[in-house]
């Protein structure tokens, strides 16, 4: 398979915001974005591949779909998996391994029909595979309908390499991004977190502003497949445009003095600590900055893992009159598992979005249009 081999490019996202990578995609220019449960479908070729990881902020992961096929029982899987090349496709010298999951198929046995793919790479690679490689090959059959994939990301493109240090219950940077999108941030606003824990709403408000590609300073798994091509990566990473001159600001406080300690560390590592502060400080003493309204965006305690429901009462109703007493002009965006603390806030929400799956809770993003 040669690198400008047309692909189906499987982008894989948080269900039920899989609208929104589809947005950011269009956006981007990749071909033909299509919503498909629990993430985006796109035509591509392997340079594409390569871009989606490097561009894509909503994206958890970049699968390159290598084969789809009918498969009735394992040795029409296995005939048929014998026919990819494989060689071209993974290298004998980096370590693999296969990942399956069987859906309302013939084919029901996930373990038997790991095996039966296993078998035909090692067959072809003369290597077999190895159980942690982090580079998998991920094979779906669904209906009877088999597809093969290869992770080309590695490590969740959450991962940007900047988040060392984090609180309680960190939100991933993807799911950060496809929340600022959802409120309609496009990096020309300014963008307020309350509690910002370790950061990542503004980092990736600030980043987006500043132009960053988000998987700048990381490595990925496509650099480990026989179709990588180490000159052509060098070239699209370097043309790259230079990072946006901006004079927004954007704010994190947070009542944690370690928190802000470690969102302010992040953001240096991230390249964004010129335009980004961090303040140690209550959501009652809350004023707004200098300068146009924008969006506060925050994702509070919701009292299912940390802390007591009923004590957060007070906070989101604290919140709720610093927003309407003193953000006027500005638009809030909460995300939290529960309503009836979303309600507390006396905050009038115009958009509630469907439930999230997020750490084992159901989340759900709360907007309010600009406060008057």
């Amino acid at each position: 398979m040669t690198q400008d081999a047309p692909l189906e490019i499987f982008l894989s996202g948080t269900p039920g915001l899989e609208h929104l990578l589809r947005d950011e995609a269009a956006e981007l220019g990749f071909a033909n974005p299509q919503t498909v449960p629990g993430g985006v479908t796109c035509d591509g070729d392997w340079p594409e591949v390569w871009r989606a990881n490097l561009m894509l902020r909503g994206a958890g992961r970049v699968l390159a779909r290598v084969a789809r096929f009918r498969a009735m029982h394992l040795a029409q899987l296995d005939k048929r998996a014998r026919k990819l090349e494989w060689a071209a496709l993974l290298r004998a010298d980096i370590p693999y391994r296969v990942e399956a999951t069987c859906r309302k198929s013939r084919i029901y046995h996930a373990g038997a029909a790991t095996e039966r793919v296993e078998n035909a790479i090692a067959d072809a690679l003369g290597v077999k595979p190895a159980e942690k490689a982090l580079l998998t090959v991920r094979v779906r059959i669904e209906d009877d309908l088999c597809e093969i994939s290869l992770d080309t990301s590695g490590e969740g493109l959450h991962k940007r390499g900047h988040k060392l240090a984090t609180g309680k219950a960190p939100m991933r940077e993807t799911l950060a991004a496809l929340f600022l999108r959802g409120c309609g941030y496009d990096g020309t606003e300014p963008v307020i977190d309350p509690m910002c824990g370790s950061g990542t709403f503004v980092i990736e408000a600030a980043e987006m502003a500043m132009g960053l590609a988000p998987g700048r300073d990381r490595r990925f798994g496509f650099e480990d497949l026989g179709s990588f091509d180490a000159a052509r990566w060098a070239e699209l990473r370097a043309a790259l445009p230079p990072p946006t001159s901006t004079a927004l600001r954007f704010h994190g406080f947070d009542r944690d003095a370690g928190a802000i300690a470690n969102a302010t560390a992040n953001a240096e590592r991230a390249g964004v600590n010129d335009i980004t502060g961090f303040i140690h400080q209550a959501v009652t003493d809350l004023i707004p900055p200098a300068g146009p309204p924008g969006l506060v965006i925050v994702n509070p305690p919701y009292g299912a893992r940390i802390g007591n429901r009923n004590l957060l009462f007070a906070l989101y109703g604290s919140f709720g009159t610093v927003m309407k007493e003193r953000f006027k002009g500005w638009r809030v965006g909460i995300v939290t598992s529960d309503k009836g603390l979303a309600r507390a806030t006396g905050l009038n929400f115009r958009n509630v979005s469907a439930p999230i799956p997020h750490g084992g809770l159901k989340i759900q993003l709360f907007q309010t249009g600009p406060l008057k």
